[in-house]
């Protein structure tokens, strides 16, 4: 009955969420992200150098300042402009996926960005030095503005050049060249829509469409995203995909990832001007305080409690594989060794374990036993209770980590007990039936 029930729950949710992964957009938003990704992870090892807790006992207050300050430009061009990286990756997979002219995708979708952009005069005196943008406009602020333009101007610009309203040029002409004419007349009708649009919205309203989408649209998701009760959703949602053998993570970061990674470069932005994190929700918080323990579902503690506890060699013998690739928080030997994927007697452990993790983890951070996250970028693989240092730049967001080891550990432990014992009795059926089939070879011989 339980089998059956959870064939009718994967009818239902196998199509949808393989809609959720194969669609077009989300796919491209995916890629876009992974494209800021090395540079996120270079400006975050800098911020990370630059904010060591020791720093201040080693070095003079001048030779810090000066230290920190000739660092500074890396997470500045990295991290704190991300959106540029992330509406270019954008205009360029999503024109990818349309089999046109990727990099004038990219290029096009980046320019329809700056065109809505405000810029200001920068003041000495009473003379005009230059134009300027305000960073934050190219990074948090900016992230949604940017990612609703790039969408915008590459299905512009592919519809444009699918109808053909292109420049052809004669058969010798340089490949680069031709190229660039046949983007011409689609890039010009592009930016002139933007164009209109910035003229309209300024001119006429007084304002910017930077604005304009931070408070109607993203100041409103980002505010959403970061309470406790939404991020559980998308925990349970994750887990639940994944008991089905859905990828959970690809699925549900398509659509909270721009929500979790704003929150994560204004944590970042904050971070390094005032040394203040006011956000705990983020991409990094999602990342280290549920997969960073030893992949999705912190199966780790499972690991290590089937090795220390458990008496099936079964069981042993799967967590000896997932070991060493669970240290490095990857676990698809134990989700699918075990098995976790549609075991009717997991589905109580999987689900809840990261959610009262993540609880735990939440309600620590908001009432400032431990500090959240400050931005930066930690690679998945980085071992447990080392990442939570790192994102955290404090020990005790590595005892965090050590705290919800132990809080899956018990929550699994029961259900790992009735799973070894229901295993051993298999085990030892098996060796009478393997005991008695050579006793009847033996007797043949003789």
């Amino acid at each position: 009955m339980k089998q059956g029930f959870f064939e009718k729950l994967s009818s239902y949710l196998v199509p949808i969420a393989g809609r959720l992964n194969n669609n077009r957009y989300l796919s491209v938003l995916r890629d876009a992200f992974m494209l800021a990704f090395p540079l996120t992870i270079f400006g975050s090892i800098v911020v990370v150098l630059m904010n060591l807790p020791f720093l201040d006992r080693i070095m003079s207050e001048s030779s810090l300042n000066t230290f920190q300050s000739a660092f500074n430009i890396a997470p500045q061009a990295t991290m704190n402009i991300m959106s540029i990286f992330v509406v270019f990756g954008i205009g360029y997979y999503l024109s990818k996926s349309y089999n046109v002219e990727a990099v004038f995708g990219g290029a096009i979708a980046l320019a329809s960005f700056l065109i809505l952009t405000p810029f200001f005069l920068e003041v000495e005196g009473q003379e005009a030095i230059q134009n300027v943008i305000s960073v934050d406009r190219l990074g948090a602020k900016g992230m949604f503005l940017g990612m609703i333009v790039a969408f915008t101007s590459a299905e512009i610009y592919r519809f444009l050049v699918q109808k053909d309203l292109t420049i052809k040029m004669p058969a010798g002409v340089p490949p680069a060249v031709a190229k660039s004419f046949s983007a011409l007349i689609p890039a010009v009708i592009t930016l002139t829509v933007f164009l209109g649009i910035n003229i309209l919205v300024t001119q006429l309203f007084k304002t910017n469409m930077h604005d304009v989408i931070y408070h109607l649209v993203q100041a409103p998701l980002v505010n959403l995203g970061s309470g406790i009760i939404p991020t559980l959703i998308a925990v349970f949602a994750i887990q639940l995909l994944w008991f089905f053998g859905l990828h959970g993570q690809i699925i549900i970061n398509s659509v909270m990832d721009p929500i979790w990674n704003t929150l994560a470069i204004e944590n970042l932005n904050s971070y390094t001007k005032t040394g203040e994190v006011p956000h705990v929700i983020s991409k990094p918080f999602m990342e280290i305080y549920t997969v960073g323990m030893g992949g999705t579902g912190m199966t780790l503690a499972v690991v290590i409690a089937i090795l220390l506890f458990m008496k099936s060699k079964q069981m042993k013998q799967v967590a000896k594989l997932g070991l060493g690739p669970g240290i490095f928080n990857v676990n698809e030997p134990i989700i699918f060794g075990l098995p976790i994927v549609m075991n009717p007697l997991i589905i109580v452990p999987w689900i809840l374990a990261p959610m009262v993790a993540t609880l735990v983890s939440y309600f620590a951070m908001t009432t400032g036993i431990v500090p959240p996250p400050t931005g930066v970028t930690v690679p998945w693989t980085v071992p447990i209770f080392i990442n939570g240092m790192m994102a955290t730049n404090s020990l005790a967001g590595g005892i965090l980590q050590l705290v919800n080891f132990f809080i899956v550990l018990a929550i699994w432990f029961p259900f790992l007990r009735i799973i070894d014992r229901v295993n051993v009795l298999k085990e030892k059926e098996s060796n009478r039936e393997k005991e008695s089939d050579e006793k009847k070879t033996d007797n043949k011989v003789s």
